[in-house]
């Protein structure tokens, strides 16, 4: 799989459902102005524009290990402090911001566990660290129709359910494994509309993530035969996708 993309590919393929959710996230969490946070695994910034907009660019920082996100980043904020850094080894100081959100970053980090406790490191005491994933798991994340045509179509192909943190309590987990052992569990879904099928559809076909590196390995035949799949079992245009993310929050 490649995060190695355009900003403007992921903002196509994921964005469109990282955008809503990153307001309620950021909503459930707190995000409130006076408050200096961190954005681990900034990506595209979805998550950014927000705590930007609400906190301020001087009171944010970010961090990705992605060049091209960070150069996106950085050009649309040109005053922000983004580090090219993964969340396994932040280059921030210990005890330093009242926030360290990871907005669907869990599930690709190297060792989740460390990253976490990096996350918490950062955090002053008191303060908030939390995490949001999709609920690959339990089949309503936004990907899920997609997975479920690759299993119709090929029983013995991939998919993200063993991902770390995508089934629920998994996140808890984590953060009890990474020394955060109080924290709160919930669940946040967001609604997407899709004019078309096509809509719908093209993003996967720009290489990002798992199912972008998938699809990027069908012959003709064998993507022709998903795209239809995807589209029997999808309803008539114009139609929506509810997408469920598990939320972990907890305080350093």
């Amino acid at each position: 799989m490649s995060f190695e993309v355009s900003a403007d590919a992921y903002g196509q393929f994921m964005g469109r459902f990282a955008r809503p959710l990153a307001v309620a996230f950021a909503d459930l969490v707190g995000v409130t102005p006076g408050q200096s946070a961190l954005d681990v695994g900034c990506g595209s910034g979805v998550l950014t524009d927000v705590l930007v907009d609400r906190l301020g660019a001087d009171q944010v920082c970010a961090a990705d290990p992605s060049p091209p996100f960070v150069a996106a980043v950085t050009d649309r904020h040109p005053t922000l402090d983004v580090r090219l850094a993964g969340a396994e080894d932040l280059p921030f100081p210990s005890d330093r911001f009242d926030l360290v959100l990871a907005q669907l970053v869990v599930l690709f980090m190297s060792d989740p566990v460390r990253g976490i406790a990096e996350m918490a490191r950062c955090a002053r005491p008191g303060g908030a660290v939390a995490a949001s994933v999709w609920d690959h798991g339990g089949g309503t994340g936004p990907l899920s129709p997609f997975w479920d045509a690759v299993r119709a179509v090929d029983p013995d192909g991939p998919d993200e359910m063993d991902l770390p943190g995508v089934h629920e309590g998994q996140l808890a987990e984590l953060f009890a494994q990474a020394g955060l052992p109080d924290v709160s569990s919930s669940a946040l879904t967001v609604r997407v509309a899709h004019p078309t099928f096509e809509e719908w559809w093209d993003p996967f076909t720009l290489g990002v993530g798992p199912a972008g590196a998938y699809v990027a390995g069908l012959d003709p035949d064998a993507l022709a035969a998903l795209k239809e799949q995807c589209r029997a079992q999808l309803p008539p245009a114009p139609f929506h996708t509810d997408a469920t993310a598990w939320v972990a929050i907890a305080r350093a």
